[in-house]
């Protein structure tokens, strides 16, 4: 059986929820000028293989810089090529609740070669998430699997489960209120980009070198508008329309979760169109799931959910409803081929073809399929588990829920009425069929949630940045559509976007060596794109 890494970063291990409150527009002054934090020194020592790991020591709260201190874990890279290293390249890969000292060490053979040698790569766990200072809900992670046990997988479905969801949620942030009390309100994404400030005079950079990727988008885009002056180069991959996640257009805020305002579940039905599309013109042989057509493969997964949603199957002691399969399916679309926690397409109609031969009345002797877990699945990112790699002390925290439920509901606004969930769910599958259901319960916790961050940052998005941003998207995304790099592009004063015509959550996750060349010009000598710039994937879907 192949091993997969824990990804996302919501959901209540055996369903997907996420977060988001709401919060008061403004933001609080961080310290003054004469209160300034300290800039954390940093011991390096050596970790996972080529890599060296640190922990920081930040403010808690940035009005109090000389009160209590909290840890952020750190990870590096050393440049590859030291002779003409130009300083620091920062990462996050996306979240929230992603762990930087997890990711690095997976992901960092997708930088591109020219990038590794003349920067040193340096990523970190956010506030909030171990190995730094991570929100605890329970004693213990079996604790709380325990808590959380029997809830219906993926989103629930009539009454019933409805009822037993809304019981379990409020339990969950009670729990959540009672153990984690003095750490919730601070932990916005604000938080970590002023965190992210006085990493970078840790490491001694007079500005920011930056990458994000997805969630970590948002983190980048608030960066440039706290820290405006202090911006090198920063490529946005994967972007989140930064008015529609931090407070909606209009009145969209009252009425949509934040994964709705961003049209996350638009963008995943996208992609499936796009997957069953290209596997029906595909041979069996490179998509196992195609009917010969796209028209009869699209045909054909309609009819598998239909067959679920009357009879659950078991393969291999996994039991697969329509609501786990489509909490499976979506995450699945995010890399074309294999990555560290994803499967690619080829691996997710095989899966499809496995489920359908189950339900058709056949028999199955594979293993479980290498898809995506339904656990712990992500509103918006694909992220491995967090791996205890810097100080001792980290050891003591599980990676569970919390983490990044804690910073959506810190960070942005969501429907405190419970009773608006069922009527979102209802948009959501009239807009994009079971994908829109998921993505509407999702948010569901933070219509409890008990703290909110006053020093949280909801625009303006448009000062002007020392560099300009370079912008990157797919054209179809299914986690971050690509009206979200249209709309970072459009809010942002000074940036430029590179488009990709090609599939799956980020450039970075779906390689294109034109993106790429592009990228690492920017990012060593600041050379831009020219506008219009379009690029082509490496490698085709089932091609």
């Amino acid at each position: 059986m192949k091993r997969w890494v824990r990804i996302g970063s919501f959901g209540l291990t055996a369903l997907a929820v996420a977060a988001g409150c709401v919060i008061p527009n403004g933001i609080a002054a961080s310290a003054s000028a004469s209160a300034s934090p300290a800039v954390p020194a940093l011991a390096w020592q050596p970790c996972d293989s080529g890599f060296e790991c640190a922990t920081a020591r930040v403010p808690l709260d940035y009005n109090d810089p000389h009160g209590r201190m909290i840890d952020i874990a750190v990870i590096r890279h050393l440049a590859t090529d030291p002779a003409d290293r130009l300083g620091s390249l920062f990462f996050n890969p996306g979240g929230p609740g992603g762990s930087g000292t997890q990711a690095l060490p997976l992901y960092y053979s997708l930088f591109p070669a020219q990038v590794r040698a003349r920067f040193d790569i340096v990523s970190f766990d956010p506030r909030g998430v171990p190995n730094s200072t991570a929100v605890q809900c329970y004693p213990s992670l079996a604790a709380e699997q325990q808590a959380l046990a029997g809830v219906p997988t993926g989103f629930p479905v009539g009454q019933t489960q409805i009822q037993t969801w809304d019981r379990v949620v409020a339990g969950f942030d009670r729990a959540c209120g009672a153990s984690a009390a003095d750490l919730l309100p601070h932990l916005s994404t604000a938080n970590v980009a002023r965190d992210m400030d006085l990493l970078r005079q840790a490491v001694g950079d007079p500005r920011l070198n930056y990458l994000g990727i997805s969630y970590g988008t948002f983190l980048g885009a608030t960066y440039a508008n706290l820290f405006p002056g202090k911006v090198r180069a920063m490529v946005l991959d994967g972007n989140i329309d930064p008015v529609a996640y931090s407070t909606g257009y209009g009145d969209e805020a009252k009425r949509l979760g934040v994964v709705l305002r961003i049209r996350q579940d638009e963008g995943m039905a996208a992609t499936l169109n796009a997957f069953l599309t290209l596997c029906g013109q595909a041979t069996p042989g490179a998509c196992a799931f195609s009917a010969g057509s796209a028209a009869a493969t699209q045909d054909k997964y309609q009819a598998l959910l239909g067959r679920l949603a009357k009879q659950p199957v078991t393969i291999s002691g996994r039991t697969f409803t329509y609501a786990s399969t489509t909490v499976l399916v979506g995450p699945s679309l995010y890399a074309t081929e294999p990555q560290p926690g994803l499967p690619g397409w080829a691996a997710l109609a095989t899966f499809l073809q496995e489920l359908w031969t189950a339900t058709g009345g056949g028999s199955s002797a594979s293993a479980p399929m290498p898809v995506a877990r339904p656990g712990a699945l992500p509103v918006i990112d694909p992220l491995p588990a967090a791996r205890n790699v810097t100080a001792p002390a980290a050891a003591q925290a599980y990676t569970g829920i919390e983490q990044g439920i804690a910073t959506v509901c810190d960070d942005v606004p969501n429907p405190r009425d419970v009773d608006s969930y069922p009527l979102q769910a209802a948009f959501g599958y009239a807009r994009s069929g079971a994908f829109g259901v998921w993505r509407a319960w999702g948010v569901e916790p933070c219509a409890h949630w008990p703290a909110v961050d006053a020093d949280r940052y909801s625009g303006p998005w448009n000062h002007p940045t020392a560099s300009p941003v370079l912008v990157v998207g797919n054209t179809i995304d299914p986690g971050t559509p690509y009206q979200g790099s249209l709309a970072m592009v459009r809010d942002l004063a000074r940036s430029r976007l590179l488009t990709v015509d090609g599939y799956g959550h980020t450039v970075f996750l779906n390689p294109s060596s034109c993106a790429q060349a592009y990228e690492s010009a920017y990012l060593i000598a600041g050379t831009l794109p020219p506008a219009g710039t379009t690029c082509q994937p490496d490698q085709l879907p089932f091609s």
